[in-house]
This record gives C-alpha cells, sequence and structure tokens, in this order.
C-alpha cells in the first residue's frame, strides 16, 4: 500500500540552483517549462524518479484535464522540465522528445516499456494507470473512461549527465 501523502511541494532554491548548473554545462538560456513529481505520493515520487535517474523509465503519461485545471500547457518536443523526487528536491532535467495525445485506451505496448515501470507489460501499464486515472478523474470531478484524453510524452534526462 502506498503512503496517502503528497509530495513536497519543489524546493525552489534547489531548483533553481540544478537548473543553473544545467544551463552552465549546456549553454541552455530561459527557464524550465514545469517543475513537477512524478506520481501522486512521496513513495511514488521516489521511486519513478529513481527509476528516470537510474533505470528504464524515458516516458511519462498524464490527464489532459489535469493540465487544463491547473493551467500547465501540454508539453511540446523540445520542452525542458525539472522533476522533483517526494521531498522537493529536485531529481534533474528532461527534454521532451515526443508528444502524442489520445484515449488512454490507445497506449501500446511500446509505450508501456518505454515507461519503465513495473514488468514493463502492457497489461501492467493499463492496471496501473487505470488507477491512476480513476483517481485523478474523481479528485478532478470527472467521470472516468477508457476514452479519458492523456497526454503520452516520451523524454530524455539530460540533467545530470
Amino acid at each position: 500500500m502506498t503512503d496517502p501523502e503528497p509530495p513536497a511541494a519543489p524546493d525552489r532554491a534547489a531548483v533553481a540552483a540544478i537548473w543553473s548548473e544545467y544551463r552552465a554545462a549546456s549553454g541552455a538560456t530561459g527557464e524550465p517549462v514545469d517543475v513537477f513529481a512524478f506520481g501522486l505520493t512521496v513513495s511514488q515520487a521516489d521511486e519513478l524518479g529513481q527509476l528516470v535517474l537510474h533505470g528504464p523509465k524515458r516516458a511519462t503519461a498524464g490527464l489532459v484535464a489535469d493540465f487544463e485545471a491547473d493551467g500547465t500547457p501540454l508539453p511540446q518536443v523540445g520542452d525542458r522540465n525539472v522533476f522533483v523526487l517526494g521531498d522537493g528536491r529536485p531529481g534533474g532535467v528532461l527534454r521532451t522528445t515526443d508528444i502524442r495525445v489520445g484515449p488512454l485506451s490507445s497506449v501500446d505496448a511500446q509505450f508501456a516499456w518505454d515507461e519503465g515501470e513495473g514488468d514493463r507489460s502492457l497489461e501492467y501499464w493499463l492496471e496501473a494507470h487505470r488507477d491512476y486515472c480513476r483517481q485523478r478523474c474523481a479528485s478532478l470531478g470527472l467521470p472516468y473512461s477508457e476514452d479519458v484524453a492523456v497526454a503520452f510524452e516520451r523524454f530524455e534526462l539530460v540533467w545530470p549527465l
């Protein structure tokens, strides 16, 4: 069972520091498009963040309604974002390499594999993300269906190298 505690708010000073390091090393300009934690709880943010830093996670999916609700633009190819761990400390900088919006039911086995969670199977992905989408829809006061709009994003870890 996962903990019910949501991830901490991002540590803004630490986010600014990692972004400054990334810009100095890469020559990038501007600010991150978004600063976010993966998952709904502290433990999910930590576990998924570690999969990005040390493992196979190179994709993520989120409800389009979540982006709309908090006024965050949908990801675009080339966007650079900072992800944080459960305690709000930055984990790293990501660059969006692909984005597709479609119904939850349109996910394929390759995307499930690229997301890098569980046994990386389509069956595992669907079970975990149906649960995630049900929770998010309920929290937004929206009905859940297999046709709920999802942003399917692929990314690369660009910092730390």
